[in-house]
């Protein structure tokens, strides 16, 4: 039996209990612990819908994006990432941020969104005395074409080399500012990478009208990278190597050009659909 803190709550009992059938490791909570207030930012983007689904049950979420329109029935915000006054505003006694927001062409909204729109997440972060922030950008916000094109078995220890893409270029700033605000404040940042997204096996299309160039070997289901958002925001501070850590996200795949084993011996994250009937179409 362990027991830690967590900046939401007094203490919580947790035991870890090994699989012997999958191998893995889960921790089990074996006393209630009281739910967070999560501020979601970026929530009406295509993962949205799914970390609200995987968090709304366990922990009071608000919903912010610059849309007005949400058709869900949690708490919503229209805001502005790029609104440092709103953030800080929008953020004021809450136990959690995170940060799913995201713009990827024009330049000028590029560099508000993905790299101003850190800088004004953390700094609401401190003011508020927030603890644990949990951003989210692509795989190439640390490995670019320098290591995409050449490299193998990428892991997400490497030193960052974006590329000079926008999209890229400006998720870096924004992972940037996040560790330099790590290293000055009280607070624990976990960033999730991610590359392509796919429908689970069930959802798939015909295989009439899949097209195997498309899938790449950093690949998830919207239903499993969602899970990693519930694990991220309740691991213990001390369960973490370090106050800024990068997970790279998708399933278990044959390929080995990326590993995912940090978040799956850190977070305890285990993908449950391994995306067999995408990468084997060519040999059904």
């Amino acid at each position: 039996m362990e027991r830690f803190s967590l900046a939401i709550q007094e203490f919580v009992e947790a035991i870890k209990v090994f699989n012997e059938e999958s191998g893995t490791s889960t921790w089990i909570y074996t006393c209630e612990y009281r739910e967070m207030k999560v501020l979601i930012l970026g929530s009406n983007g295509m993962l949205g819908p799914y970390v609200e689904k995987a968090l709304q049950d366990d922990h009071h979420l608000i919903l912010t994006d610059i849309q007005e329109e949400y058709e869900g029935n949690n708490e919503y915000l229209q805001l502005d990432v790029a609104d440092l006054e709103g953030v800080v505003s929008a953020a004021e006694g809450v136990d959690a941020i995170v940060n799913l927001s995201v713009l990827r062409h024009d330049r000028k909204l590029a560099f508000d969104v993905n790299a101003r729109g850190c800088y004004n997440v953390m700094k609401a972060a401190v003011h508020h005395g927030i603890s644990r922030v949990i951003n989210t950008g692509p795989h190439f916000t640390i490995a670019g074409p320098g290591y995409e094109d050449f490299e193998f078995n990428i892991n997400s220890e490497i030193p960052s080399q974006s590329g000079t893409g926008l999209y890229a270029h400006t998720k870096s700033l924004g992972q940037e500012i996040c560790r330099v605000f790590s290293e000055n404040h009280d607070l624990h940042v976990i960033t999730l990478l991610f590359y392509n997204f796919k429908e689970s096996g069930d959802n798939m299309l015909s295989a009439s009208d899949i097209d195997p160039n498309q899938f790449v070997p950093f690949s998830v289901t919207w239903e499993d990278a969602a899970r990693a958002f519930p694990l991220s925001l309740e691991i213990p501070d001390d369960k973490l190597p370090s106050k800024c850590e990068i997970f790279n996200i998708f399933c278990d795949l044959p390929h080995g050009q990326f590993q995912n084993e940090k978040a799956r011996r850190i977070l305890d994250w285990e993908p449950t659909d391994n995306l067999e009937e995408y990468w084997k179409i060519d040999s059904l």
